[in-house]
């Protein structure tokens, strides 16, 4: 290929990533300025505990139903974008008819169309980005998909101060609204980036077929070790999301504190996807840097039932970059490149569906742990990434 024209697609493919960029940082704004505050709007409008209760715990249900449905969809229509934009446009439209709504009858079946519109989302985006990061020879160079998720995890935290400090003059409807307006900003971010690069075809009946795509995945050996592994270390994450912050009141910490110990988790996120977490894995390779993400959540849970000293949490909570970050971005290069390219969004639907799945049955269980054996509890979690740090090793076999 002449030097001019490798030039040109080296040109091409660099250009994605501010797309990418703008794409993930306006989604995931979106999701900051409304995730913590959903529940204080959903009370205002009349909703009882129980009845926010019913509907975050059904609207779990229906996010793991609708995730797979889209991911599958759009394989089988070849049109990730597509399907990507009409989900974040459905979810934004949803929101303003949120944004007017008072009392459960209504804000129910409301809120389970925006959790269906909005399960597809991160799924598809990662889809895509994974597509573009890759290079694919010809002179042309890709990118690094953590910069990109850090962009967004950093995107997430800064909506989530912005919402905070439009609230204290606002009412709560206005974080709903500026959820909408990030979500329909997204849906025109999403014409700016690449389609999916056109790969093998499907070629049997089954292929074709709505489940004969999850079968063929399913029939890897190397993926169906991952999705059980990723939903090991990151379902291990539900007792400290559910119960850190009672776990530090009891333990005697402030709200002050704790919420600089959670800040730190965070930071620990970002700093892993933009600097730290290319470099792991380069160095490891992506079985190498999830027995290392394992092994930090065997140490980080051990931490948690036994120590309540300020000083020890703090240096134990940016493990967070290792027990989620680096795993997750391990996960996306095994995905990639196990997985064919038709089957993209499936593959991202499935390896999500497993940790969430896990993550929600883990949570109700940490409730048990924490009830009958306080903050020991976290023993348990410690275990779950005991147990997934062998099959780590394991995802070196490349045989399926």
């Amino acid at each position: 290929m002449p030097h001019d024209a490798r030039r040109k697609g080296r040109t091409r493919r660099d250009s994605s990533l501010p797309r990418f960029v703008v794409l993930y940082a306006l989604l995931y704004a979106a999701f900051g300025v409304s995730s913590p505050f959903m529940p204080r709007f959903f009370a205002s409008r009349g909703l009882s505990a129980e009845e926010l209760g019913v509907l975050f715990g059904v609207g779990t249900g229906v996010r793991l139903l609708a995730g797979p449905l889209a991911g599958r969809a759009a394989d089988l229509l070849g049109a990730l974008r597509a399907v990507l934009a009409c989900c974040t446009l459905a979810a934004a439209g949803v929101a303003l008819v949120l944004a007017h709504g008072v009392g459960f009858a209504f804000l129910f079946p409301v809120s389970l169309v925006q959790a269906a519109a909005l399960a597809p989302t991160t799924t598809l985006a990662d889809a895509l980005a994974l597509d573009a990061a890759a290079a694919r020879g010809g002179g042309r160079r890709g990118f690094e998909y953590g910069w990109v998720r850090g962009a967004a995890s950093a995107a997430f935290i800064a909506g989530s101060l912005v919402a905070g400090q439009v609230l204290r003059s606002a009412p709560l409807e206005a974080i709903v609204r500026m959820h909408a307006v990030l979500l329909a900003a997204a849906t025109g971010a999403i014409a700016f980036v690449p389609p999916l690069e056109a790969g093998a075809e499907p070629e049997t009946v089954e292929d074709r077929s709505p489940v004969g795509g999850v079968r063929e995945l399913l029939r890897m050996a190397r993926f169906r070790r991952l999705v059980v592994v990723a939903a090991l270390i990151l379902g291990s994450h539900a007792m400290h999301d559910a119960f850190a912050m009672l776990r530090w009141s009891e333990a005697g910490i402030g709200p002050v504190a704790g919420s600089v110990l959670w800040s730190e988790s965070v930071a620990a996120e970002v700093v892993m996807f933009f600097v730290l977490g290319p470099a792991l894995l380069a160095r490891l390779g992506p079985a190498g840097a999830i027995a290392l993400g394992a092994a930090a959540g065997i140490v980080r849970w051990i931490v948690m039932a036994r120590a309540t000293a300020l000083g020890v949490l703090a240096l134990v909570q940016p493990l967070h970059g290792f027990t989620f970050a680096l795993v997750h971005l391990a996960c996306m290069r095994v995905i990639a490149v196990v997985a064919p390219r038709h089957l993209a969004a499936t593959a991202q639907a499935i390896y999500a569906l497993g940790a969430a799945a896990t993550t929600a049955v883990l949570t109700i269980v940490s409730g048990r742990l924490y009830s009958h054996f306080g903050a020991q509890g976290f023993l348990v979690m410690a275990l779950l990434c005991a147990t997934a740090l062998p099959l780590a090793r394991r995802l070196e076999d490349r045989r399926d």
